[in-house]
């Protein structure tokens, strides 16, 4: 038999199911519950979740601004590796999930509690996300994942439980939701309900932080962003903290109709899902850095990364942030952005971001070999003969090889 859990970390949110997940805790295992509430940009006071855990009975409740923590140090490293989940997925709660367990284990270990708890359901991503960052972390930590415990497995039973328990319902929370939601300052997600139909196009009303590329702006915005090693560091000529620029980009990116993502992707416990994300600055921030190392990043170099990329987002869409892998990708990728430095100027438009200008100091473009004028001994193109050639030779071989055979 386990031995009893004395005090636990729980993730918080001050929603439905965290609150019954406090509250079960203290039933179920008859253990003091120290709440966690990490504001990563959800675009909601979160003090009101103070208030619902101290009626819940809560004594030590963390709520935690890691905003900036949360761009500088999880989402530009992965926005230097150009990572996207099956060519498409930003990653916005595959990359919010290690920083949320982190700071749970961090936290843990400074109160003395020896187990943590999250509130991810036993089908998703999520609970493989939180689950690998605490054992990475904390070995010995015990980890409490109610929904692969208990049997409240409907909404129905679970409000149910609310009310025996005294735990307050949002009117809107009686109903049938149609569909989930996970927001951060990098990502807006939605799942579940009327998009579990592949077929059927999601409702205009359903967008929170962009507007259709229809009803988006007949003028184009243009906006230059300033990279420092791969990392962008002002808009327009303004410097800006890491979350405050991705700030600017998400409202600018929203207004232009930029960002919007409808996917069925393949879930890491085996099972496809739909969801459907908008990511307006970070789909600007994608398409600028991409364009920076077009002219800074040796060719082999970019070449690596490109085949290293996909294997990059894979580990952090299925949890491996903290990995060895993960870092020896990362200790490579920071290697390769040591020149990747400049301005890169875009024009948004109607969903569309689109590369108009770029320089640096640090550029690899050569005009004086590259121009279709006369290059005055730059380049000497009598060079290309030898050079087709050999490279021409293995294939040479071959067609006279089987051209000789009978």
């Amino acid at each position: 038999m386990s031995k009893p859990v004395k005090k636990a970390v729980l993730a918080y949110s001050g929603g439905l199911d965290t609150s019954i997940i406090l509250t079960w805790l203290k039933e179920h295992y008859e253990c003091e519950v120290v709440a966690f509430c990490a504001d990563l940009g959800q675009g909601e006071e979160l003090e009101p979740a103070r208030a619902k855990a101290q009626a819940l009975g809560v004594k030590e409740i963390f709520i935690e601004d890691l905003k900036e923590e949360f761009v500088r140090d999880f989402v530009f490293p992965m926005y230097r590796a150009n990572a996207l989940y099956e060519g498409v997925y930003h990653l916005g709660t595959s990359i919010a999930r290690p920083l949320i367990a982190k700071r749970q284990i961090e936290i843990a270990t400074a109160t003395g509690a020896d187990a943590v708890s999250h509130g991810a359901t036993g089908k998703g991503n999520d609970q493989v996300r939180f689950e690998l960052a605490y054992h990475a972390l904390r070995p010995d930590i015990r980890v409490i994942a109610p929904w692969r415990e208990w049997d409240l497995n409907s909404r129905e039973k679970l409000i149910a439980y609310a009310d025996a328990h005294g735990i307050p319902v949002a009117k809107d929370k009686r109903g049938e939701a149609p569909y989930s939601m996970d927001r951060n300052l990098l990502h807006l997600s939605f799942e579940g309900k009327i998009l579990e139909d592949p077929w059927r196009e999601p409702e205009e009303e359903m967008f929170i932080l962009s507007v259709s590329p229809e009803r988006a702006p007949d003028k184009p915005t243009y906006v230059e962003i300033s990279f420092e090693k791969g990392d962008p560091v002002a808009i327009d000529g303004t410097p800006m903290s890491p979350a405050t620029l991705l700030a600017r980009l998400n409202s600018l990116g929203g207004a232009n109709g930029i960002g919007r993502v409808d996917m069925v992707e393949n879930r890491y416990v085996g099972m496809k899902s739909r969801g459907v994300y908008e990511t307006p600055g970070g789909t600007i921030l994608g398409v600028a850095h991409r364009a920076m190392e077009s002219l800074t990043l040796d060719r082999e170099a970019a070449h690596l990364k490109d085949e290293l990329g996909p294997r990059y987002a894979a580990l952090v869409y299925n949890g491996y942030w903290f990995s060895p892998e993960r870092l020896m990708l990362q200790a490579l990728i920071d290697a390769s952005q040591t020149y990747v430095s400049g301005v890169v100027r875009l024009k948004l438009y109607k969903g569309n971001v689109i590369v108009v200008g770029r320089r640096s100091e640090q550029s690899l473009f050569d005009p004086a070999i590259v121009t279709f004028e006369e290059d005055h001994g730059a380049y000497d193109q009598s060079d290309a003969s030898g050079f087709i050639k050999l490279n021409a030779l293995r294939m040479r071989i071959a067609a006279l090889v089987r051209q000789n055979r009978p």
